[in-house]
């Protein structure tokens, strides 16, 4: 990958596209926020230390939001207003991308950026509406695939907004000028059932910030127990319930404690239907003593949190890049995560932590009890992924995608 940052020979200015993941989140783990708001927000950010310029349209999801927001020396926040002015479940947002294609047209009529970078399907299709009558080039990010979601959730009929996702990534895809692939996976599925040429394809995997996460730093409180650590948001496909049954297993014998973070604000869980089955799991399994649902929790703190663990859980069923993954790992702390997706590059098997099948309690209780039986285990681990995690910093994924967006401008 390389050790230094690209750097252009003069400013750009960079247009970031993110319909509903929004750079100013800062509550990860709730229902629509998550690995592609950090990603946003970390690339801004990085692109403006070294001199270029950004602006983050997003839409406006409260009437109360100021139009413009000032995140940083050079970023800022654009609210776009498309649809009403309230958060709005992801899965509604597709037929509002019109109205939001034409906002961002006007917007880059009085200032047009060098260059535009959409992330997600749907700023995909504001994007490209957006410029589409005009030379700037559109690089896309999709951040998950349509068709990669169905083959690790297949179901007997798929849904309408199934198949328009699957037929717009592939649109898209066509179009855009230049694509980032976060994963090699994600380049089979892009070259093979879209049909996208492989030139348009660029993989450069998702960063991880070591200024914030490290091994040394303030961490949670902690007790006498071992503690295993989750986090993510509470939707069946982050493979909480495995989390909880490869947990039972082990949790008395090695006198562990279970952290999990994610979902709603701490006040609200106990109203929340997936946090109640998933204490009644718990309950079942006799673990509810030993397992805190914490809630989602700033950002801010999540390092505070993984420094805490003793091993770090990231089981889902499907999961495009797993930053999680990457995060507890420059940390220090090892982490057993499913071979699934980019977790499968970004977790060492044997050297940083240990990769398991997905949705498999009893295969997860094996690695734990492999891990929780030897601290020197663990400890080489944890050093190995903080030192691996060196290759995924920001400025060396943004020195690479800065060489991409120099390339597009050069040919343009």
């Amino acid at each position: 990958m390389g050790d230094t940052a690209y750097m252009p020979d003069f400013p750009l200015s960079i247009a970031q596209v993110s319909e509903h993941a929004s750079p100013l989140a800062e509550d990860i783990g709730s229902t629509d926020a998550g690995g592609q708001n950090i990603y946003v927000r970390e690339l801004s950010l990085a692109l403006a230390a070294q001199g270029h310029h950004v602006t983050v349209f997003t839409r406006r999801t409260s009437p109360h939001q100021p139009a413009r927001v000032r995140l940083a020396p050079r970023v800022q926040v654009i609210h776009i207003p498309a649809g009403p002015a309230r958060q709005l479940p992801k899965e509604d947002l597709a037929p509002l991308m019109g109205d939001f294609g034409d906002q961002l047209a006007l917007h880059w009529q009085e200032e047009p950026p060098d260059l535009v970078h959409a992330h997600y399907w749907m700023s995909g299709i504001a994007a490209l509406a957006g410029t589409r009558r005009t030379a700037i080039p559109v690089v896309t990010t999709f951040h998950a695939l349509g068709l990669e979601r169905i083959a690790y959730h297949p179901t007997p009929h798929q849904t309408i907004n199934e198949r328009e996702r699957v037929g717009s990534e592939r649109a898209v895809g066509q179009v855009a000028d230049a694509i980032i692939a976060l994963t090699p996976e994600e380049v089979d599925y892009l070259t093979g059932p879209n049909g996208i040429p492989p030139s348009k394809i660029t993989t450069i995997p998702v960063g991880v910030n070591l200024d914030r996460f490290t091994p040394h730093g303030d961490a949670f409180p902690r007790n006498d127990r071992l503690r295993v650590v989750t986090v993510g948001r509470m939707v069946p496909r982050k493979g909480v319930d495995t989390v909880i049954g490869g947990f039972a297993q082990v949790a008395e014998t090695f006198n562990a404690e279970l952290l999990i973070a994610g979902g709603p604000a701490p006040d609200a869980l106990s109203a929340d239907p997936t946090v109640r089955r998933l204490r009644d799991r718990a309950r079942r399994l006799e673990v509810d003593s030993r397992t805190e649902f914490l809630g989602r929790i700033s950002h801010k703190r999540v390092p505070e949190l993984l420094r805490s663990a003793d091993i770090f859980v990231c089981a889902p069923h499907y999961e495009p890049f797993g930053t999680a993954a990457l995060e507890a790992a420059a940390c220090g702390i090892p982490v057993i995560a499913s071979a699934v997706g980019g977790l499968k590059h970004h977790v060492h098997d044997g050297r940083t932590g240990l990769l398991i099948p997905a949705a498999n309690p009893d295969a997860l209780a094996t690695a734990l009890v492999s891990l929780l039986s030897s601290p020197r285990t663990r400890s080489n681990m944890g050093a190995a992924g903080a030192a691996n995690a060196d290759r995924f910093s920001w400025p060396v994924v943004t020195g690479q995608i800065l060489g991409l967006y120099q390339s597009m401008l050069k040919h343009r």
